[in-house]
Order: C-alpha cells, then sequence, then structure tokens
C-alpha cells in the first residue's frame, strides 16, 4: 500500500535527521515545509517536500492519493501517561471535590485509587479490555499514535497481573506502539502492611512480570502518605534488575523527592511535578530523565501549576502527557492537553508540539521511530482539518482538528 499526500499547507514537525528529544531553546522551534507532498510505502515514511520540486509519480499501482489543501499534516501525539485500563468511573469523586473535599480526603475515606481497584476486581479481563480498547479508538480518532498503560488499580498479585494482561491483548489488537507500565506501588492494599506490600512487589510481583515479560516500566507514587522517596529508589532498584525501567509519580500534591528518586534510579521520565523546586530543576539537568507534565489532572484537580516554563527556560526537555484515569482526567485528548500548557503555563505553541510529539515519544523510548516526520521513521501522522496553522490547535480548544489518521499504511476517520 503506498499513499501519497500532496497540496499540504504545512507540513510540521519535520527532520532532516532524526532527533531523540528537544531541549530548552530549541523547543521554540518548529520546522515545517509549507505547500508540502509526503509519501508513505507500508508503514514507513519514504519522501516529502515542496510541491514545486515534486518529481511526479512513475508507478500509479496500488497507491491512494490525498489532496491536503487548506490542510496541515501533524506526526501523531505520543501520549506517554496513561491509566486506560480501568473499571467503571468516579464521577462522585468529581461531586466531593466541587463539594470542598481533598483528594487525599477522599483516599481517606475508601475513594481515589482503591475505589478504583475494587470496582478493577468485580471486573473480568473481557470487561476490561473492551472497555479499554474503546478508549483507545477515541483516543485515536483524537490524534494519538503511541500510548503508555499502567496497571496500578490492581494493587494485588492476581489483579495486577489481569491488567498488564489485558494491556498485553491491546498491544496485539491495536496499530499504535503500546507500552506497558507495572504500577503495583500506587497505594497500599487494605488489609497489608507497607512493607508486606513493597516485599510483594519486590519478591512476587516484578519476578512473574520479568518472567512473563507482562511491562517495559515500573512506576511508584512517589507522594506524602504512599511510597517515599527511599522506597522508590529500593523498588526501583529491584525493576532495574530485570531490566525493567523505571518511572515516578513525582511531586504531584506534595514534594516528596520523587524527581531525586527517578534521577537516583535512571528513570525514564519523572511525571507530574506540580510541586517540583528549583533544587529538582537543578538535579535534572545532570540526567537522561525525562521531566513531563500532565495538564489535564492537574487542571481537573485545581492544583499548582507545575514549573513547565522554568524547566524549558532551564535548557531542559519537557514532555506532556494526558495522565486518563478515572479519578483526576477522564479524558485523553492530547489537543486539549496542548492547549492547557500553552493558557496555564506559557508555553508556546511550538513548545508545546514539541513536549506532546518527540519529547513525549522519548518518554516512551520511541523517538527514533515516533514523534516526528522524518524519512525513515514509521507513518504515524495525522491531517487537520482546514485551519490557518499549527497554532490553531491549542487555540481552538473545545474543538478536536483531527479529520483522518495514517497507522502504519492504515486510514482512520
Amino acid at each position: 500500500m503506498k499513499i501519497l499526500i500532496k497540496n499540504i499547507k504545512s507540513l510540521v514537525q519535520v527532520e532532516e535527521k532524526i532527533r531523540l528529544k528537544v531541549s530548552g531553546a530549541e523547543m521554540k522551534k518548529l520546522s515545517c515545509i509549507e505547500n508540502a507532498w509526503l509519501a508513505i510505502e507500508e508503514d514507513k515514511i519514504v519522501d516529502f517536500g515542496e510541491m514545486k520540486d515534486f518529481p511526479g509519480i512513475s508507478d500509479w499501482s496500488n497507491l491512494q492519493m490525498i489532496d491536503a489543501t487548506g490542510k496541515l499534516v501533524l506526526p501523531c501525539w505520543c501520549d506517554s501517561h496513561t491509566h486506560l485500563v480501568y473499571a467503571g468511573n468516579r464521577e462522585s469523586e468529581f461531586v466531593d471535590r466541587i463539594n470542598g473535599l481533598s483528594y487525599e480526603e477522599i483516599f481517606k475515606r475508601g475513594g481515589g485509587i482503591l475505589n478504583s481497584a475494587k470496582k478493577l476486581v468485580e471486573a473480568t479481563e473481557d470487561e476490561l479490555f473492551e472497555s479499554a480498547m474503546k478508549k483507545i479508538r477515541e483516543v485515536i480518532l483524537l490524534g494519538t499514535g503511541a500510548i503508555e498503560i499502567k496497571s496500578g488499580y490492581g494493587l494485588s498479585f492476581e489483579a495486577e497481573l489481569k491488567m498488564l494482561r489485558v494491556i498485553k491483548k491491546i498491544k496485539e489488537n491495536v496499530s499504535i506502539p503500546v507500552k506497558a507500565t507495572f504500577l503495583g506501588a500506587h497505594a497500599v492494599p487494605v488489609g497489608v502492611t507497607k512493607e508486606n506490600h513493597i516485599e510483594n512487589i519486590i519478591n512476587e510481583m516484578l519476578p512473574r512480570i520479568a518472567e512473563e515479560k507482562l511491562a517495559e516500566y515500573c512506576d511508584v507514587f512517589c507522594e506524602r502518605n504512599y511510597f517515599s522517596k527511599e522506597e522508590t529508589i529500593r523498588i526501583l532498584a529491584e525493576a532495574n534488575k530485570y531490566g525493567i525501567k523505571g518511572k515516578v509519580h513525582a511531586e504531584q500534591l506534595s514534594h516528596a523527592g520523587g524527581v531525586e528518586a527517578g534521577v537516583a534510579s535512571k528513570a525514564i521520565s519523572v511525571d507530574h511535578l506540580e510541586f517540583a523546586n528549583e533544587n529538582d530543576i537543578s538535579i535534572l539537568k545532570n540526567s537522561e530523565t525525562m521531566a513531563t507534565i500532565l495538564p489535564g489532572a492537574q487542571f481537573f484537580l485545581g492544583l499548582q501549576n507545575p514549573p513547565a516554563r522554568k524547566i524549558i527556560d532551564a535548557g531542559l526537555p519537557l514532555a506532556i502527557a494526558s495522565d486518563y484515569n478515572p479519578g483526576s482526567c477522564p479524558s485523553g485528548n492530547m489537543n486539549f492537553m496542548i492547549s492547557l500548557a500553552c493558557i496555564n503555563y506559557k508555553l508556546t505553541p511550538e513548545e508545546s508540539i514539541n513536549a506532546a510529539t518527540i519529547n513525549s515519544a522519548y518518554a516512551m523510548e520511541l523517538s527514533k521511530t515516533h514523534g516526528s516526520i522524518a524519512i525513515g521513521k514509521q507513518a504515524n501522522i495525522f491531517i487537520t482539518k482546514e485551519i490557518p496553522n499549527y497554532s490553531f490547535i491549542p487555540y481552538s480548544f473545545a474543538n478536536n482538528p483531527v479529520e483522518t489518521v495514517i497507522l502504519n499504511g492504515k486510514i482512520y476517520k
């Protein structure tokens, strides 16, 4: 199958040389080709350029032509932090927060993560799979072309394995890359001490997950009343022994040392960062760990803004992900996430698009193949509706700008 997209108003995020991430002032730059064409063969980008230099078509066999007059073409969004496999919803907690309860107060009443864990135990694998696949299809049509999915609502050994098996089945049934993350250290199950839960993670869960190759990453919720910096380092050190790299929920509700733990553990990313401080930014400068913000969760919970502007101005890379989950961000719309980053954190459209493409691909170790338009990369792109320019995407925050998604040579509308 060959696809030729012609008369593209603007081909966005073009690279002549593949980069793994974009940092600091470079994030303000977004290379584009105006009035462009793009050629795809099978699942790869094979060529592109300006229409005035288009070489013509020598072989019309098995070719699909798309006229993108007035439309933009971008690499698909890469969503490096989601909890997309879950049972039920938590709209009652949404109402509780409106009525003045904090996230921690809801948790102490059996809500939050524990609420989702209870519902997950009651759901079958087939029910979880069908629910997750529906959400995957929705986010694909919103432009997402790669996604990470965490466990963490199981907490018990069998329930965590159930979630990871569902994620594995999702991988086998979708046309986008799916990365699996084990988040057994999300909360402590009822009736179990924290120390016993950590021992179960280290001695039972991690060896089994490694043996069955159920996760690429291991995450820890490093937070007051959840898991400490020292406990996070301990768990991620054990995961590293099995070749399972770390991720950290860091500095979301308070400053708990999550960034320090992530960098010390050579984590691929530290995510949330609402309470990250100047010292955390300094620590990140000497690491390969990606700072990742989750604007939807911060918006939905009414938390303080993460220091996104300071992170970029310090010369660091920054990624954006959705945190799609039932409790703190019931949306996987990455278009809305970059709108929030522009509106609330004063990121430029260029910075936000870089953060949601090449840098979020890095946070899933996919930036060699995804997150930009480059020859040899995967054909993982979307075509917008007729819009004036890429700044219109974050500007038009309540609308879906995506008209067509192309994934590995297949067209989705």
